[in-house]
């Protein structure tokens, strides 16, 4: 066996690639924000256009595998390290005070990325099949991704789904963006406490303007 399969195979190594492509699915939600705030300020040709290049240019197809491949580790081996926390500690004490040690937020990581992860599958057969494999209508040569988009989000109960998937991604990165740097061993005394609080930006900053814009999109298109 080899040093690379032991490493991915041992609890440090699965807690580093957690650490990793936590990291960069954090990166990915910057930049998927960045062009879905054109559904609030930019035009349909805009979002469309938009579209169109993060489903065609090379490069952005090139890092879209890693993100599927990210997504999927992140998922599998987050998995993995809960049944494993849970089998180490099978048995509960009378006097465990779990709340005393730790957020909720850690306590439910397994929970929290369940609910994100079937988010997910929702949310990529909604847009992202739809896109490359829909039916979909083309607007000035585009194909009117924006249409589905604000179609998708007349309905109050995908929208209240879509708010309480990101409210989970709040938590979740509230947790997730501090144990990533405790992963890597970025720890010092003086910059610790800085990223805490670039982590909780993050975590309040990034969900809250993704969930604004279906709610500004029901209210506006009702």
């Amino acid at each position: 066996m080899s040093w690379f399969t032991e490493t991915l195979q041992s609890s440090l190594g699965k807690k580093l690639l957690m650490a990793l492509t936590g990291l960069f699915l954090i990166i990915f939600l910057i930049t998927h924000l960045a062009g879905n705030l054109q559904l609030l300020y930019g035009t349909k040709d805009d979002f469309n256009q938009y579209a169109k290049f993060m489903t065609t240019f090379p490069p952005i197809k090139a890092v879209s595998y890693l993100l599927y491949a990210s997504i999927l580790g992140h998922a599998v081996y987050g998995l993995m390290l809960t049944l494993k926390n849970r089998q180490a500690r099978p048995v509960q004490y009378a006097y465990n005070q779990p709340t005393a040690n730790s957020t909720w937020s850690s306590r439910n990581m397994g929970i929290l990325g369940t609910m994100i992860l079937i988010f997910l599958v929702i949310h990529m057969k909604s847009f992202w099949y739809e896109m490359h494999w829909g039916a979909i209508p083309e607007v000035n040569g585009f194909k009117d991704l924006h249409g589905v988009t604000v179609e998708a989000f007349k309905s109050p109960l995908y929208v209240l789904f879509y708010v309480l998937a990101m409210a989970a991604l709040a938590f979740h990165l509230m947790h997730g963006f501090q144990s990533a740097f405790q992963s890597l061993g970025w720890n010092h005394p003086k910059y610790t406490p800085l990223i805490q609080a670039l982590g909780t930006g993050i975590s309040l900053l990034i969900p809250a303007l993704f969930a604004l814009i279906p709610v500004v999109m029901l209210l506006t298109n009702s």
